[in-house]
């Protein structure tokens, strides 16, 4: 293998010999190989000529050139090993750290996403509790339903013999209206019973019969019943129906005793 290279470096040397002759410039007559008898150059003469251009400052040295590349991507991951000197577990240290970095990272995100849901619900519940704390502000009452007028004054003191009045001297749409009106009125205002102005008759009967006992709730029933007749029906209840409804209107719809307290 040595011979063969130093052969094809004789050759080169030739070669260049030649181009040199043909170069004035070029120091061709500094490169003078000998030849054996075979034609073959020995192996010093090769090695004397390779010294000689050696020394030549025009073939030898070495020249620096600055060129633009990428940076490296894992330079920073270079600077950050250990020396190769370092023991293994030195070695495991690092990467050790530098999964704890990594991981690290991830454990403050979850503590911090657990930390605003734990907030959010906390203020959820604050607001609630506040909510209800705060006094709630009782609705105002309906003046009107169904543009019938409700308020106490604008009702006479005894409704029921008001109403029957009305219905002897022949006003008995006026009379039905007067006790309808006063029914309304009790419920909201002594019963306390949730009627806006938009409940209708039916609706009224319902709260009744679920927040009244027995006997008022049957007679708001009774009434709304001969109301509905007269004004969708188009047909008067009977007269002694209403005189009855009449004279039970103060009694049945009355403010409810108070309970008394146990000793």
């Amino acid at each position: 293998m040595r011979s063969s290279a130093a052969w094809g470096l004789a050759l080169a040397l030739l070669g260049a010999q030649v181009q040199a002759q043909q170069v004035p410039d070029v120091a061709a007559s500094a490169i003078v190989v000998p030849v054996a008898a075979d034609g073959r150059p020995s192996r010093d003469a090769v090695e004397a000529e390779l010294a000689t251009l050696r020394a030549d400052p025009r073939f030898g040295g070495t020249q620096k050139q600055k060129t633009w590349r990428f940076k490296e991507r894992d330079s920073e991951a270079k600077k950050s090993e250990p020396p190769s000197g370092m023991p293994a577990w030195f070695k495991w240290l690092g990467e050790f750290g530098r999964w704890m970095t990594a991981a690290g990272r991830l454990v403050v995100w979850a503590i911090a996403a657990v930390l605003v849901a734990v907030l959010i619900v906390g203020l959820r519940y604050w607001i609630r509790e506040r909510a209800g704390a705060l006094p709630q502000r009782a609705a105002p009452l309906p003046s009107h339903v169904r543009d019938l007028d409700i308020r106490p004054e604008s009702l006479p003191d005894r409704i029921g013999a008001a109403a029957a009045a009305l219905w002897q001297r022949g006003e008995q749409r006026a009379a039905l209206s007067l006790l309808y009106r006063g029914a309304l009125s009790r419920l909201v205002h002594v019963h306390a019973l949730p009627i806006r102005a938009a409940s209708t008759e039916g609706e009224c009967v319902a709260l009744a019969r679920a927040r009244l006992r027995a006997e008022p709730a049957g007679y708001v029933a009774r009434l709304v019943g001969a109301w509905q007749l007269a004004v969708y029906g188009a047909r008067l209840p009977q007269t002694d129906e209403v005189l009855a409804l009449c004279s039970e209107f103060d009694a049945r719809l009355q403010a409810p005793a108070p309970v008394a307290e146990a000793a």
